[in-house]
């Protein structure tokens, strides 16, 4: 409205203003909170010098079209390590999330892992390159064989020794033209670590294993960084199996932090890398915010866990169906 005088006489001249025909919606990218910032600040070293921070973002079970916002956004919260793998089926939508996020591709690390069922050399190789070519890089900082065997002999009686070799040889070579910047596995055991050492050329420098409170391959994880590994943790809060747990809820109250928070602060002081899987920004953030410290007492008690997780549906899954075939070993799943 604006008002105008004219020889005495006001005017008064109302203009209309008519809604747009479109409705927009404004997204507010999601910005670092200062209380979850020092963890995305650290990293740690692998035994070929290449630092990799030491909270990654998991993307199993998230839809490719699905996994574009959800990289975006950890991206925006402050995280700067991304999980997939073949298997997963997202590659190419972890690439797009990255590019969508305007963060420099250098100061992101990618993970993606060999499909397990690959195991000879061309069929290895092919898959390198295609990983390459469906996260849209030049280069992917870390791939791990996904499996020692194939998901449907996981655990079972049959050695595939030969080739993981094959396999193996095809990241070697893959890692010595550059388009790797780190080899490793995941789910290996002793043995299928003893195999690529001895026969390989170069030694793995990551094993990542299921470990979380009440579930800690101790065993696996020890003789894993006697071998210059790290061992990183995925589902390291269960798949959501402890969330309810009467005794860690309430442990995580004397911290006054949630339990997942607990959990992955619990990796982080044994040393492991943490993988945590969201798709809320909100738990993004609380996954991050683990800047306390466990007392050693309560250390030793989440150790000391019993080993019967209870993983519910998830056990359909081999991972989580299938125990560790360990002579010897305690508290394995």
């Amino acid at each position: 409205m604006m008002r105008s005088g004219i020889g005495g006489i006001i005017l008064v001249i109302v203009w209309r203003v008519e809604p747009p025909s479109k409705t927009f919606e404004l997204r507010r990218l999601p910005v670092r909170s200062k209380e979850s910032a020092m963890i995305f600040e650290e990293t740690f070293t692998l035994s070929n010098g290449v630092e990799i921070p030491k909270l990654g973002l998991g993307t199993w079970r998230i839809a490719d079209e699905a996994v574009v916002p959800i990289v975006r956004d950890a991206l925006g919260v402050g995280y700067r390590h991304i999980d997939t793998a073949q298997a997963y089926a997202n590659e190419r939508g972890v690439g797009e999330g990255l590019r969508a996020s305007g963060i420099v591709r250098d100061d992101v690390f990618l993970t993606t892992k060999l499909a397990a069922e690959s195991k000879s050399y061309d069929d290895a190789r092919q898959r390198i390159d295609g990983s390459l070519k469906a996260l849209g890089v030049d280069h992917i900082d870390l791939m791990l064989i996904h499996s020692p065997q194939p998901w449907a002999e996981f655990r079972e009686d049959t050695r595939f020794d030969e080739g993981n070799l094959e396999a193996w040889r095809a990241l070697e070579e893959a890692y010595a033209a550059g388009k790797l910047r780190a080899i490793g596995v995941s789910n290996f055991e002793q043995a299928d670590l003893d195999n690529l050492i001895e026969n390989g050329t170069v030694s793995p420098m990551v094993n990542q294993v299921l470990a979380h409170v009440g579930n800690t391959p101790f065993d696996l994880i020890d003789y894993s960084r006697s071998k210059g590994m790290l061992v990183e943790a995925y589902s390291p809060v269960a798949h959501g199996a402890v969330l309810h747990d009467p005794q860690l809820t309430a442990l995580a109250a004397k911290y006054d932090v949630g339990i997942a928070q607990l959990c992955i602060r619990y990796c982080l002081q044994l040393g492991l890398l943490p993988l945590p899987k969201t798709t809320s920004v909100d738990h993004m953030r609380n996954n991050a915010a683990v800047d306390f410290e466990i007392s050693d007492a309560d250390m030793e008690t989440l150790m000391g866990a019993a080993g019967d997780t209870d993983y519910g549906k998830a056990s359909a899954f081999p991972v989580f169906g299938k125990k560790r075939q360990v002579v010897g070993a305690t508290n394995v799943n």
